[in-house]
Parts: C-alpha cells; sequence; structure tokens
C-alpha cells in the first residue's frame, strides 16, 4: 500500500453535507483538511446552488484565504467591488479590514463548485460589513471559543473588573 494513500481525495468522492439558511444561503459542502490529515491549513469544497452562496460578506483578521474555482461562474464581492468569477480562476482573500471582506455568489443558473484553502491562525477575528458583526474564533479544539456580536456592543476594557 502507498505511503500516500491516505494524503490524497478525489472531489467525485466527497461525501458532501447540505447547508440552507434563510433565502440566501446555501450549499453542499465537505471539510477536506481532516480527511487528509492536514494541520496547518483548511481545505473546503463547496458547490452553491443557482441565486444563492455560502457564507455571509466577511474579512479576516487571522486567516488568509484562498479560493479555486472548479466548475460554473458567479460573481466575486471584494470590499467595495464586484468581478466576474468562472472556471480556473485564483482567488487570493489576505487579512484585512472590510476593504479585503469577500464573498462568492452564484448568480448563475447552474452549480458553482471551488476549493478554498485557507491558514488555520487561531485566533481569529471576523467581521461582517452587511451585517455589522464581529466574530471571535478561539480555535479548532473543543470546547470551541465562538463569540459573534455587533460591532458596537463592546465595553471598556475596564468594565466590570473594579
Amino acid at each position: 500500500m502507498s505511503r500516500i494513500a491516505g494524503k490524497v481525495v478525489n472531489l467525485s468522492d466527497l461525501e458532501l453535507e447540505h447547508f440552507e439558511k434563510g433565502g440566501k444561503y446555501a450549499c453542499e459542502s465537505v471539510r477536506i483538511g481532516p480527511l487528509v490529515g492536514a494541520k496547518d491549513l483548511g481545505y473546503s469544497y463547496d458547490v452553491v446552488p443557482p441565486g444563492k452562496r455560502s457564507c455571509p460578506f466577511h474579512s479576516h483578521r487571522g486567516q488568509e484565504e484562498m479560493f479555486f474555482i472548479v466548475s460554473g461562474t458567479g460573481t466575486l464581492r471584494y470590499g467595495a467591488e464586484t468581478r466576474p468569477i468562472r472556471a480556473g480562476d485564483v482567488i487570493c482573500c489576505p487579512t484585512g479590514g472590510p476593504e479585503t471582506a469577500h464573498q462568492i455568489v452564484n448568480d448563475s443558473d447552474a452549480p458553482l463548485a471551488y476549493l478554498s484553502v485557507s491558514t488555520m491562525q487561531y485566533p481569529e477575528i471576523c467581521e461582517y460589513p452587511d451585517s455589522g458583526k464581529i466574530a471571535a474564533f478561539g480555535g479548532p479544539a473543543e470546547p470551541r471559543l465562538r463569540h459573534v456580536t455587533p460591532a458596537g456592543a463592546g465595553v471598556d476594557y475596564w468594565e466590570g473588573e473594579a
């Protein structure tokens, strides 16, 4: 048996899980990283149906993301701009604030499939410009810190410490 057999998966062999939230968000997806033994990078495969998106418009302060469009067409929202995307496109989403916020939208009449790769840097802070939220993620281990709050809901550093 090959020593690398467990490190290779084929997209056609993956069991995708369905996700749907409200009228805007839906996809079939799977996290590939754990299947191939990844330690420092996250790998995912998403298939987004027509008229949907897999996640809200967001930016990362700790993790960089890369997307490779496997099939289909759609629109990339990136900062204040939009641009058409298609199979074969490689998209870089570095860390930053609202200027690097990103979202892939399937505005076509066919499924849009892509691979995403991200650095797994924790802690991670994400900002959601459309909804005015901030999220903090403490890492992949359980119990996992995950806190989402409206951006203006902060308190003074010393509150509750007296």
